[in-house]
């Protein structure tokens, strides 16, 4: 079967509206993709990541109105200049996967792998391999935040433990962390869609019994000896005493998403709550460890 693509570049902050314009006209799909070269960090609670640019693309059947989509489409912010719309016909594929061909399996530190689904790795029983598709779900590994919490992970004896990933976005932490034997992961996000996605990408894991997922305000009182926070900056100093309360005695915090320049913000609103502290950096970004007197 025939389909037929179009594809508007616009802002960031304009692309929800070129989404539900595209959705509103019977798009089959509407995907968002890097008009750029961002990265997509970790959101902060709440936030929906885009990149400065975006291209939204919506898939219809070949015999769509050209006229009528473009003429809907002129009212989203930046649509009216020249090339902002393309259009493309396509053949029939499996447009969930298509993009799959760029990505490869990831690995962090020594033993800890996302493997793409379809994908394999050379056998070692001392891997743990997370089976993630990575995409426009936050936190699938592909930027520096993400990658420092997942090789301190690699790094860790985590059987029996009870952790907290708040902010988790697709759930990778979460998955991480259950894969290498916590007893229990609470998953903490203000989006619910962001806790479909982990609920679901547990389950293929093979660690939704281990996973329990909570909007922000329905958070549990729970006493964790492992807290991970991939987030951002400002989130994170916010959410200092929050994050801190559910960590017990003796338990480590590990902080994500933090530029470094102001890793000296994040550390100061956590001195107090902390025995000690570290700090690893890559590319421009910081990781913090911490435990709990």
């Amino acid at each position: 079967m025939a389909w037929t693509e179009v594809s508007i570049g616009v802002t960031g902050k304009a692309a929800a509206q070129a989404e539900l314009v595209l959705e509103q006209l019977g798009a089959l799909a509407v995907t968002l993709e890097d008009g750029a070269d961002h990265p997509v960090l970790e959101p902060g609670p709440g936030e929906t990541p885009l990149w400065p640019s975006v291209e939204v693309r919506g898939l219809f059947e070949s015999g769509v109105d050209r006229g009528r989509v473009m003429d809907a489409l002129h009212v989203v912010p930046g649509a009216g200049r020249a090339g902002a719309i393309r259009w493309r016909d396509v053949g029939d594929q499996d447009w969930e996967r298509a993009w799959m061909d760029r990505f490869e399996p990831m690995q962090f530190g020594r033993h800890l792998w996302i493997v793409p689904g379809g994908m394999s790795i050379p056998h070692d029983p001392a891997n743990t391999e997370i089976s993630l598709d990575p995409g426009l779900a936050f936190g699938t590994g592909t930027h520096p935040t993400t990658a420092l919490c997942l090789e301190w992970l690699d790094g860790q004896d985590l059987d029996g433990r009870v952790v907290v990933d708040y902010g988790c976005g697709s759930g990778v932490l979460a998955i991480a962390a259950a894969l290498k034997g916590a007893e229990k992961v609470v998953c903490v996000d203000n989006d619910p869609q962001a806790l479909q996605a982990t609920e679901q990408n547990a389950a293929r894991n093979g660690v939704g019994g281990q996973v329990a997922c909570y909007l922000a305000d329905d958070c549990p009182d729970t006493k964790a000896s492992l807290v991970l926070a991939n987030i951002l900056a400002l989130p994170l100093i916010d959410l200092a005493p929050r994050l801190l309360a559910l960590l017990g005695p003796g338990g480590d915090i590990v902080l994500s998403g933090i530029l470094d320049e102001q890793a000296t913000m994040v550390l100061d609103a956590y001195r107090d709550g902390l025995d000690s502290s570290a700090v690893e950096r890559r590319d421009g970004w910081v990781r913090v460890h911490g435990v709990k007197p």
